[in-house]
């Protein structure tokens, strides 16, 4: 089930709602910090290239996720995945626990038939970012994020010069939020960072 918020706390954990406890055998603590952008920045001609396709499923915190590297040959490569993020109650760059699943075409495929909402994205590698410039009805907008492994290196990251804003702490710019915002809910959201 989901809130206006984002998914419901699980009723199987055991703590408050979004107390992550201690991270179980599969789970990992994910730590990242998000920026909007107002502009695609340029990239090296030789710059890493993801086409992302994700669902989020409804009524879950699971995410199905088809990442295609572009290429010629043997150098195209495409990635299933499916992930369950456990969100965090705080919104620092500790986002939650995130589980990952790694899938075979079939498996991928067989999940299709859950109902789910779609992002679009195309993601670039501009170390240490990621920089994801979305499709569809989220045309225009452009985040870009970092991922940490401890928490005082997340603390220690400087805001990219080219951000418009630092977003790890708004709910709105996460992906299961997204997925869900209408062209006019963006273009709103974007006014609010002075960004047309």
């Amino acid at each position: 089930m989901t809130t206006p918020d984002g998914p419901a706390p699980d009723p199987s954990r055991p703590g408050r709602p979004g107390d992550l406890g201690k991270p179980g055998k599969y789970a990992l603590v994910e730590r990242e910090r998000r920026f909007l952008l107002g502009t695609v920045p340029r990239f090296p001609a030789d710059t890493a290239v993801r086409e992302i396709t994700d669902r989020y499923v409804t009524g879950t915190r699971l995410r199905l996720r088809r990442s295609r590297l572009p290429g010629a040959g043997a150098g195209a490569r495409t990635e299933l995945k499916l992930t369950q993020k456990v969100p965090a109650a705080s919104g620092g760059a500790v986002q939650g626990l995130i589980t990952t699943f790694y899938l075979s075409e079939a498996e991928y495929e067989a999940l299709l038939a859950l109902p789910a909402r779609v992002l679009r994205k195309t993601r670039r590698s501009l170390p240490p970012l990621g920089v994801d410039v979305f499709e569809g009805p989220l045309a225009g907008l452009v985040l870009a994020e970092a991922e940490f492994e401890s928490d005082e290196e997340a603390a220690a990251f400087a805001v990219p010069p080219l951000a418009v804003a630092e977003v790890t702490a708004d709910p709105r710019f996460t992906g299961g939020r997204l997925a869900r915002t209408s062209p006019e809910e963006l273009r709103a959201l974007l006014a609010e960072f002075g960004l047309p």
